[in-house]
């Protein structure tokens, strides 16, 4: 699975154009599913901080949701420290709310979110990842050399330690983009788990940097957060909005 080519990694360059597209597709975004406001948590991507995903934070906000980042300032990899504190907080988030929390996970985030809700899943209402490789190896993406000098570590190691493929144990979708010039999107896609049924994934058309900030990921992103929870409620995978042409931004998944 090799990393994606430098025409894709070009086309990173249109992460501006996708952020600025949010205020055209706001009236449209505002139709989402409005949320029952529990907590969500958002872990941004590698050497990145709580301001890149201010935005999306901020539209969870305005459907509802008692959004938050995860206050460790850039993330430079699980550095000593780094789990133990996002174990942390996600246990007082989900004490001062009363309820299980929903992790969103930006490309390197995504990873933690998942790894979390695999060792706390009673704390886990579901897990929404943007552009996370977690199922290929670390050369499938042309990032693993940022990783290794801003973290320290081998990732050939720290990947040998976890078994990222495997899905958590709650309700966990991957949203990944075939033009991702970053991650090779291959390495977003969930296998079917047969411990957990309750896994899938839904393609848009973004880059890596931009997938993010993106309006088509932000309404998957509400659009999952916002199914109802408890033993009754049966979960229901990703359809195509029935709004008019939103519809199309989502790529058919049976193509």
């Amino acid at each position: 699975m090799p990393p994606p080519g430098l025409p894709l990694l070009a086309l990173e360059l249109r992460a501006p154009w996708e952020f600025g597209a949010v205020l055209p597709a706001w009236p449209v975004l505002q139709r989402a599913p409005l949320g029952d406001g529990h907590a969500v948590i958002v872990f941004p991507g590698l050497t990145a901080g709580d301001a890149t995903t201010a935005p999306l934070r901020r539209y969870l906000d305005s459907r509802n949701y008692d959004t938050q980042g995860w206050g460790q300032g850039l993330n430079l990899g699980p550095r000593d420290g780094v789990l133990e504190n996002a174990k942390r907080q996600l246990q007082e988030v989900a004490q001062a709310s009363g309820g299980k929390v929903s992790l969103i996970g930006w490309s390197l985030g995504g990873v933690y979110a998942r790894e979390l809700a695999k060792e706390m899943p009673e704390l886990v209402r579901c897990v929404v990842t943007l552009g996370t490789p977690f199922a290929g190896p670390h050369t499938s993406t042309n990032a693993w050399r940022i990783y290794q000098f801003a973290s320290g570590r081998s990732i050939e190691r720290e990947t040998e330690s976890y078994n990222l493929p495997e899905a958590p144990p709650v309700p966990t979708t991957s949203i990944y983009s075939r033009t991702d010039g970053v991650v090779a999107w291959r390495g977003s896609i969930q296998a079917p788990a047969p411990h957990n049924p309750n896994t899938e994934n839904i393609e848009v058309v973004a880059s890596h940097f931009g997938i993010g900030l993106n309006p088509s990921a932000w309404w998957a992103v509400a659009d999952r957060l916002g199914q109802p929870q408890g033993p009754s409620m049966a979960w229901r995978p990703f359809q195509r909005p029935k709004v008019p042409g939103l519809h199309l931004v989502y790529p058919d998944p049976h193509r």
